[in-house]
């Protein structure tokens, strides 16, 4: 199953939005990367047991992300300014799946993130997933994306991002 939807950043006509340059997006994208618990609820911890930067700049982290009893392991992929991407392994929990934050920007300022996700339909975890259920999944996803760009907002207001 795959789920994609756009949160526009930058309406350089809307006064009402302040802008964001290309940079502190990247920025924000890299730190859900680094620190995931300041952008998922119910997140109590991250650790990083592996990371790796090729000479590109392109980074690669292996992470444990701790939800009390319950712990994701996943890779993250970070292609500097343009993309961070999240592969989750199958267990018998959850099935494979891939998060990408794509950043667009089809005119100077004008800028957009793609959040991309695929979930393996062949699963087993995933094929018990009634139509409500694969909803409301992705009605959270996208209400988790809306509050990581608000807390990227938060953090370039403050000038950290």
């Amino acid at each position: 199953m795959r789920f994609e939807h756009i949160i526009q950043i930058n309406a350089p006509h809307d006064p009402s939005l302040p802008l964001l340059s290309r940079e502190q997006v990247w920025r924000g994208l890299a730190l859900r990367a680094y620190d995931p618990a300041h952008f998922i609820i119910g997140l109590e911890g991250c650790a990083i047991e592996d990371h790796q930067r090729e000479d590109t700049g392109r980074e690669h982290l292996a992470r444990t992300l701790h939800f009390g009893s319950f712990e994701v392991h996943d890779r993250v992929t970070l292609d500097p300014m343009e993309q961070t991407r999240v592969e989750v392994a199958a267990t018998d929990k959850w099935p494979k799946c891939t998060a990408t934050a794509q950043i667009e920007e089809p005119e100077p300022l004008s800028i957009f993130v793609r959040f991309t996700y695929e979930w393996d339909d062949g699963d087993a975890a995933e094929q018990v997933l009634s139509d409500d259920e694969r909803q409301l999944r992705q009605q959270a996803c996208q209400a988790m994306d809306m509050d990581t760009v608000s807390r990227i907002r938060e953090l370039a207001s403050g000038g950290m991002a």
